[in-house]
């Protein structure tokens, strides 16, 4: 409750103005019952007219001051609830983004996004709930007894003797359904899992013809669901008959005693329908607080899982003061092996070389080899096992944390965009870069020839996802917005994948040609695009096995040997 409580502080006077409004509104409701009573007994019973026509103005106005009560409440709990949620979610946001990689693979993507848009939006509706009604139902409950006794003693011990019957019936109910409501949330997020997965692989799925399956399983799940919902809805369903009955016994025997003390004349007709009146109230009261307690149970789950996400602490402790080298161009692997969490064996071993600034190091090996662990080390999205990794001649771990990511370009696989502009998604590199920087940036990456021929240039619309751009564009967008920021160490994570033999060497050119002459690290499956590169590590099964030239390799290497005569020997080419 810390990050709840912490965002409540801000908004004191919307926590207090919210039910406080709501007790107003409650006060004028019980205050009907007793104008009734007077509209009966001496407008109706006495026959003035303009006595019935005043109380009825009056009733005009308790209603009218009730609205009023009503619509600032509903304010001030929608503004308190939005805004301390509002500032969960900012934080929680903040809180992933300072996690490292090895936790945010622990969680899951799929989790993360539940926890912010499911369990967010439960929360929030929580907290409406219960700044409107926490307070006001037991106050009309216990505020409709009250009235009831000074009407009269002996028809209220109806009440005092319903309101426990009622109580048991209504939260036994509700204590049943609570931990079934858990399970329907939890199959719940089960669709949502499926859902969020078929809509973000739909082509994958049409392409290998998975539909009748996903539809069978999504179906399954959705099966899963009613079920538990029947269950839980059989259970709720028995509340309102049995308050029903119960409250219609109880008004019953209100009626017949009142009758009686109606006839003895010790009450009037019109006390007797302010206390049905009342009896009305508190039904309709305890079945709205137990639907509360319902509720606020949900909110309160959503809540710890929310508060789950932020008691991950990121096994990677970054240096907002730490030390800022002038070259970081100079990257150094001494002895480094990494082994993610949970990994039985390490996925890098024993890694060792030294790159200087401007220059090319290729990293080839196969699939699984551990190309991307290693180049993912440099800018410490993870932290190596053992050994050490020194950019500047400096630990990584020393290193500034801001420094490092903006001296350091990363380019993943995964080419990703966001909806905006070209101009909007490369000022993510440097948001200060000059016309002239992004032009050169979009040279080097060989953008410039399809932006060029795009209405709006530059400023052509992004979507999501970058889908109105093929794949190589999106590529060499994503390597542009890296070299906007000038980085004094680039790394291509395979990223030239979807591009032509042309196109790649292009580009390979025109970023050894950079006049700020980063040191590139390119991952590749093509040996032709790092025969030129200044030095070739060669991994296989995490292990480096080759470390040199391409000439070097091919004579000394015979795993780099291989891979380049498979490549060649498919593409019709003398070895």
């Amino acid at each position: 409750m810390k990050h709840l409580l912490k965002h409540a502080k801000k908004y004191k006077k919307e926590v207090v103005c919210g039910p406080l409004f709501k007790l107003f509104e409650a006060t004028f409701e019980l205050g009907v019952p007793l104008v009734m009573q007077q509209i009966i007994d001496v407008g109706i019973g006495e026959g003035r007219q303009r006595y019935i026509i005043g109380m009825s103005l009056v009733l005009v106005l308790l209603g009218v001051l009730g609205l009023a009560s009503t619509l600032v409440a509903q304010y001030f709990s929608a503004k308190a609830a939005v805004n301390i949620v509002g500032g969960m979610k900012r934080d929680l946001l903040f809180h992933i983004q300072s996690l490292s990689f090895t936790e945010l693979d622990k969680v899951g993507t799929s989790t993360l996004i539940t926890r912010m848009t499911s369990d967010a939006n439960q929360l929030q509706n929580g907290i409406n709930l219960t700044l409107r009604l926490f307070m006001r139902s037991p106050f009309i409950v216990f505020g409709a007894m009250i009235m009831a006794f000074t009407i009269d003693v002996k028809s209220a011990l109806t009440f005092a003797a319903v309101i426990p019957l009622l109580s048991i019936v209504v939260f036994g109910i509700m204590l049943i359904c609570i931990p079934l409501y858990r399970g329907v949330q939890q199959k719940l997020d089960g669709v949502l899992s499926i859902t969020r997965e078929n809509l973000s692989g739909v082509r994958v799925i049409r392409a290998f013809r998975r539909e009748p399956f996903e539809k069978s399983r999504f179906n399954e799940r959705c099966e899963e669901l009613s079920r538990e919902q029947e269950r839980v809805g059989r259970i709720s369903a028995l509340m309102n008959p049995l308050t029903y009955v119960l409250i219609n016994v109880a008004v019953l025997v209100l009626i017949y005693i009142g009758a009686i003390r109606v006839e003895t004349g010790i009450l009037t007709q019109g006390a007797v329908i302010a206390l049905y009146n009342y009896m009305s109230q508190i039904l309709v009261e305890l079945i709205k607080f137990a639907s509360l307690i319902i509720t606020i149970t949900k909110s309160v789950a959503s809540e710890h899982r929310m508060e789950g996400i932020f008691e991950i602490k990121s096994s990677m402790e970054m240096k907002e003061n730490g030390i800022m080298p002038e070259n970081i161009g100079n990257v150094s692997f001494k002895n480094v092996s990494l082994t993610y969490e949970g990994a039985s064996e390490p996925s890098l071993e024993g890694i060792s070389f030294e790159a200087n600034r401007g220059e090319t190091i290729g990293i080839i090996g196969g699939t699984g080899s551990g190309k991307s662990s290693l180049v993912n080390l440099i800018p410490r999205f993870y932290d190596a096992s053992e050994g050490e990794i020194t950019l500047g001649g400096v630990n990584v771990k020393e290193l500034d944390a801001a420094v490092l990511r903006e001296k350091v370009g990363v380019v993943p696989q995964r080419a990703v965009l966001f909806r905006g502009s070209v101009r909007e998604n490369l000022l993510w590199g440097n948001e200060n870069a000059d016309d002239e920087t992004i032009k050169e940036a979009l040279d080097a990456s060989q953008s410039s020839e399809f932006i060029s021929k795009k209405e709006k240039g530059i400023e052509e619309t992004v979507e999501q996802g970058g889908r109105n751009f093929s794949g190589g564009q999106r590529q060499r967008l994503t390597i542009a917005r890296a070299l906007v920021r000038r980085p004094e160490v680039l790394i291509l994570d395979d990223s030239t994948s979807a591009l032509d033999f042309a196109t790649d060497a292009a580009l390979r050119r025109a970023v050894s040609e950079l006049d700020f002459a980063p040191t590139v690290f390119i991952v590749s499956q093509r040996t032709s695009s790092l025969k030129n590169a200044d030095k070739i590590i060669v991994l296989d099964d995490g292990k480096q096995v080759g470390l040199g030239t391409h000439e070097e390799l091919l004579s000394s290497c015979p795993v780099y040997r291989e891979i380049h005569e498979s490549q060649f020997r498919r593409e019709g080419e003398k070895i």
